[in-house]
This record gives C-alpha cells, sequence and structure tokens, in this order.
C-alpha cells in the first residue's frame, strides 16, 4: 500500500512538469543543417541514396552499410578516429557498390547486408576503443 501511495504522490508531482511542456503542430521543416553529437562537417551521401525511390532503399541501406564498414576498417588499422577518418568523402563507397552490388537484386542486398553488418560488429570494440580514446564516440 506504501508503494502504490509513494508512486502515485511522484505522479502527481510530475503532473505540473508535464503540463508545461510546449506542444507544437508545426512540422515545418528547417533549412538549418543538421546536428550531430560529433563530428558536424559529414559529408553528403550521394544523391542517389537521397532520393532513391522507397522499393529501393535497400540499395542504400546496403551502400551505407559499405561506407561504415570501410570506414571503421580504416580507424582499426590506423589507430585514427578524425572526423575525416570516421566519415570520410563517399565516393570510394559509392565506386565500390557500384562496381559490386548494384545489379544485385533485393535478396543478395539483403544477404550483403547481413555480412557486412556481421563484419562491423566484429570491429565495433576495437573501433568504440579507439574512437572513445580520441572523444569521437
Amino acid at each position: 500500500m506504501r508503494v502504490l501511495v509513494l508512486a502515485a504522490a511522484v505522479c502527481a508531482a510530475a503532473l505540473p512538469a508535464i503540463g508545461q511542456t510546449p506542444v507544437t503542430n508545426d512540422l515545418t521543416p528547417t533549412l538549418e543543417p543538421q546536428r550531430y553529437r560529433i563530428c558536424n562537417d559529414r559529408p553528403e551521401r550521394p544523391a542517389w541514396v537521397e532520393n532513391v525511390p522507397p522499393r529501393e532503399a535497400y540499395k542504400a541501406l546496403t551502400v551505407m552499410a559499405l561506407y561504415e564498414l570501410r570506414s571503421w576498417e580504416t580507424i582499426v588499422a590506423n589507430g585514427d578516429c578524425s572526423c575525416e577518418t570516421r566519415f570520410p568523402d563517399w565516393s570510394a563507397a559509392d565506386a565500390e557498390y557500384t562496381e559490386r552490388f548494384a545489379d544485385l537484386p533485393q535478396a543478395e542486398h539483403t544477404q550483403t547486408q547481413r555480412v557486412l553488418r556481421r563484419q562491423a560488429n566484429d570491429l565495433r570494440r576495437a573501433v568504440q576503443t579507439v574512437c572513445e580514446a580520441q572523444g569521437n564516440w
């Protein structure tokens, strides 16, 4: 019973704070650049990735997984997690994707994404260690 009374008191105390939270229905996009926790000067994704038709979104997911894997491999190889290393230009990943994966059917893209994610997960701890030490995680 005491726990129930205590829970009710905590909820009652929180209600004024919830009531003061401004609510807006304004969904207008702003022209301000997107802000990230780290490395705000990231290179833009290739235009085709941003404009891919919804039925072909699997292609964008594959190139993004490839991009991340290649940058993580570079971080581990060089022991450097600078913004330029963590978020390199997209041209190399885009070229590799075009050469190796662009013409694959959707099912093979899905399989490729799994392989790329598995390889990235194998590097995750090493990348995190390097990047945390340099304040870029």
